[in-house]
């Protein structure tokens, strides 16, 4: 099993799919890792030889931000944001959708399960 960037890539996938397991690379990423290494990217990550392996992890470690250094930036960009008390900062501190989606009946996954209105009962007829 491959490890790169602390993440186990999966063997049978092609290189091209399992570079996409790093956080931080994607499928335009991933062609452009395999172009500059010059692998195939048709061939599987069992079929890559140690030295290829290390030339992968070299690219990346080189070149891109992934895992937890590509986390630990995202969460400071959010915490300076708030810390601004902008607009977006404070969108975040209420766990609110940030991009401007509507709230009124939607945004579930970020406002979590709804909540009973104590003393609103169903009107039946």
């Amino acid at each position: 099993m491959a490890r790169i960037a602390g993440v186990n890539i999966p063997t049978q996938k092609r290189v091209e799919i399992g570079l996409r397991y790093i956080h931080g690379i994607g499928q335009a990423k991933a062609k452009e890792i395999c172009e500059k290494v010059g692998i195939a990217t048709s061939r599987r990550v069992h079929d890559l030889t140690e030295a290829e392996i290390i030339q992968i992890r070299e690219a990346i470690d080189r070149d891109y931000l992934v895992e937890g250094d590509l986390r630990r930036e995202v969460a400071m960009n959010i915490k300076r944001l708030m810390d601004l008390g902008c607009y977006r900062g404070l969108r975040h501190r209420k766990s609110l959708p940030v991009r401007g989606q509507r709230t009124h009946t939607n945004a579930r996954t970020r406002k979590g399960p709804a909540k009973a209105i104590a003393g609103k009962k169903k009107v039946t007829k």
